[in-house]
């Protein structure tokens, strides 16, 4: 992807101006600025990021966002089970058996049964879909540089420890 220096240090500027702004008028106004709101923000940028991913994987591989998380998860921790796998990509368990059934189809996925418990399956990548993670793997890697990129160390340093304290934020928000 190419990006002139001047508009990547450009949008950086007007991104932390709009930090700023959204940051001082949350604390002086009571108001509900949509655009300014962190889960709505937060929202478009994973749809934003999601929707770009989603199109370089569908175009190269013919994956969903759905598929390409089940094939990353079970390619890093073979063996799991399907609801291990919901709960490790966040996805829904209705969202990760279609994920399942269609790359088993395709011949991506092996699914076994576990001895103890029939209903339980145990997920394995496939030779063929070995082959897509190894070569989906450094795609989403340079996604992720092209993502980055006009950041400093410093910068993804934070970003990365403010991801972090927000997602243990909510969950102790969203326990019961």
């Amino acid at each position: 992807m190419g990006y002139s220096r001047s508009l990547i240090d450009s949008d950086a500027a007007n991104v932390k101006f709009a930090v700023a702004r959204a940051y001082w008028w949350m604390r002086v106004s009571k108001e509900l600025i949509l655009e300014d709101f962190l889960p709505y923000r937060l929202a478009i940028l994973s749809h934003t990021v999601s929707t770009s991913i989603a199109r370089a994987y569908d175009q190269r591989f013919g994956l969903s966002i759905p598929e390409w998380r089940v094939i990353a998860i079970v390619g890093r921790f073979p063996g799991l089970s399907a609801v291990e796998v919901a709960k490790r990509t966040m996805l829904d368990k209705v969202a990760v058996s279609r994920a399942v059934t269609k790359l088993i189809k395709n011949g991506r996925i092996d699914r076994e049964f576990a001895d103890a418990d029939r209903r339980r399956s145990i997920l394995n990548l496939s030779d063929k879909g070995r082959k897509v993670h190894d070569e989906v793997a450094p795609l989403a890697l340079k996604i992720e540089e092209d993502l980055l990129h006009g950041l400093n160390e410093e910068e993804i340093a934070n970003f990365n420890n403010a991801i972090e304290r927000l997602l243990v934020r909510a969950r102790l928000i969203s326990s019961p």
